[in-house]
């Protein structure tokens, strides 16, 4: 359902933001409490019945969210930095002297080994970071082509993270781009590191891939 003024629309903005968070919380509850099972059996009946007015408007693959409009696009539903993704930290990011700036704290949802952060998301959140890179520079919106990790150490969960992504090479289409993740606290030991290479689609590429949707970025 698309806004019809600028009031509405960052009031629906904000709604999905407040959406997202309640979410985010009740993920957060559901995979780490202990309630017995009746509970979690009310619980359940509870949140099925919240799925009906949601799922009655619904856009589709390849449908733009009303919220990312081609304007000012954003991407209020990113699984990494989107705040109306539940699924998402999210990841607040920052351009800082031309590189970009990530930072999060994951809680027990991305929960790999015992006490620290499953390898896939941060493999997610450093291409995310690198994506950022890319268009800190004025670039258009890029797409992964390769993206390398070597995990140093784990990630610890419940801990403020720093992730930073910086472009060192640009080529044409092409930009390379080097990414680590750390703590807040020790933003000098790295604990995940990784390479990037990404390409700027041609016109003819983006219309395959993408069609008439617009306003697409990392």
């Amino acid at each position: 359902m698309a806004a019809d003024s600028e009031d509405e629309l960052r009031e629906r903005r904000q709604a999905v933001r407040d959406l997202g968070s309640a979410l985010r919380d009740l993920t957060d509850a559901a995979v780490s409490t202990e309630a017995d099972t009746e509970t979690l059996r009310e619980i359940t009946e509870q949140v099925r019945a919240l799925v009906p007015p949601l799922d009655a408007v619904r856009r589709e693959r390849g449908q733009m969210a009303a919220v990312d409009d081609g304007r000012r696009p954003r991407r209020l539903y990113s699984p990494a930095v989107g705040p109306g993704n539940p699924i998402s930290p999210p990841m607040h990011v920052e351009i800082v002297d031309g590189a970009a700036v990530g930072t999060c704290t994951l809680g027990l949802a991305y929960e790999g080994p015992p006490s620290y952060v499953h390898g896939g998301m941060s493999a997610m959140l450093l291409d995310q970071i690198l994506g950022h890179a890319h268009a800190a520079g004025g670039a258009p919106p890029g797409m992964t082509v390769q993206l390398s990790l070597r995990y140093r150490r784990p990630v610890p969960l419940a801990t403020p993270l720093r992730i930073v992504g910086r472009v060192e090479q640009v080529n044409g289409r092409w930009t390379e781009s080097k990414a680590t993740i750390c703590t807040a606290d020790a933003p000098d030991a790295v604990l995940v590191e990784a390479d990037g290479r990404f390409v700027v689609p041609n016109a003819e590429q983006s219309s395959r891939l993408f069609g008439k949707v617009e306003g697409l970025v990392k």
